[in-house]
């Protein structure tokens, strides 16, 4: 994918509008894994994930804004980024990302002792106040936005990488003895307990990690737009990630992947319906909610390995696949 996508760019076949298209994707694949760990696996509402990237997305914004007009940092060139600016893109999500993830830590540890529509109630609030904050300070460029950032988040290549990173970070993560210790909280939180596992830190643990990426692709999306401003990240952006997550399937990386770039790439597909376009994304969405509840995918995940077994040795599974239909025919 990456070489496709690579030679694609090189060969200049991939125009402004669809290179924004894309870069829209990346950015909301690492949004939706990331509040899937907290909604999904977890299995607590959270509704104002829009807070933690605006948050990652200011810091990083402000971070290379001083190394480019104070510092007097070369960041960019006509063909594109110079090796500082390089660095200074990376470095700046992860100041972007490491910020956002203190206030996920600052939030968590009190709001997690909560669950349902408490904890959901009390992360909405907090990302409607983060927003007025980001209106009322001048550093921030107040209701005007923050204007003349520095466009690091140009090279699509680039991009693509650090989503892959991240998305490769993240099924690590739940297929770990952490992963596997939240996801047992998110079925019985009482037995995991029982069991020895320590829920609020596990919780605090699955809300900073999940803020630490939402940051990260905040400051993606501030240095590829150029300008930020407060009403980006108010309510509505929470519930579209939040959306992604529940149509992909709640415990499902995979899920998510695919509902980001679905509900992504949708609604410029319809743009030619533009007097019908969004009754026909409702509908769309509306559908699949009524024949999977579960959202897409459920809990499957996508499996290599599995994948490549069942090409290897098709028999095997088609045989499982018979005896466990007898099985079932016999009970």
């Amino acid at each position: 994918m990456f070489v496709i996508l690579m030679i694609a760019t090189d060969a200049g076949l991939i125009n402004r509008y669809v290179r924004g298209i894309l870069m829209t994707i990346f950015i909301n694949i690492i949004l939706a894994i990331s509040l899937n760990l907290t909604t999904g696996f977890l299995g607590q509402i959270a509704l104002g994930h829009a807070g933690f990237m605006s948050i990652g997305a200011y810091s990083a914004a402000l971070f290379v804004k001083y190394a480019q007009d104070t510092m007097g940092i070369t960041l960019l060139q006509e063909n594109g980024l110079t090796s500082a600016g390089l660095g200074f893109f990376l470095l700046s999500l992860l100041i972007g990302g490491g910020i956002a993830a203190v206030f996920g830590l600052i939030v968590g540890i009190p709001a997690l002792r909560l669950k349902g529509d408490y904890l959901a109630i009390i992360t909405l609030g907090f990302g409607e106040i983060i927003r007025s904050l980001i209106e009322y300070f001048p550093f921030t460029g107040g209701a005007q936005g923050l204007k003349k950032i520095p466009k690091l988040a140009s090279s699509l290549n680039v991009v693509y990488i650090i989503m892959i990173v991240c998305v490769v970070i993240m099924f690590a993560f739940v297929r770990s003895r952490h992963g596997r210790a939240i996801t047992a909280i998110r079925e019985d939180d009482i037995a995991s307990e029982a069991s020895g596992i320590p829920n609020t830190h596990y919780k605090v643990m699955a809300f900073t990690i999940a803020a630490f990426f939402a940051g990260v692709a905040g400051g993606i999306y501030a240095q590829y737009l150029g300008v930020l401003g407060a009403s980006s990240f108010g309510f509505m952006k929470s519930i579209d990630i939040l959306v992604m997550v529940v149509l992909g399937g709640m415990g499902s990386l995979t899920g998510s992947i695919l509902s980001a770039v679905g509900l992504t790439a949708l609604p410029e597909m319809l743009r030619s319906f533009s007097d019908y376009r969004m009754l026909i994304y409702s509908v769309v969405l509306i559908i699949v909610m009524i024949f999977k509840p579960s959202g897409l995918l459920g809990t499957y995940e996508f499996s290599l390995t599995r994948l490549i077994d069942r090409i290897v040795h098709p028999g095997k599974h088609k045989k499982a696949s018979t005896m466990k239909k007898e099985g079932a025919e016999i009970e």
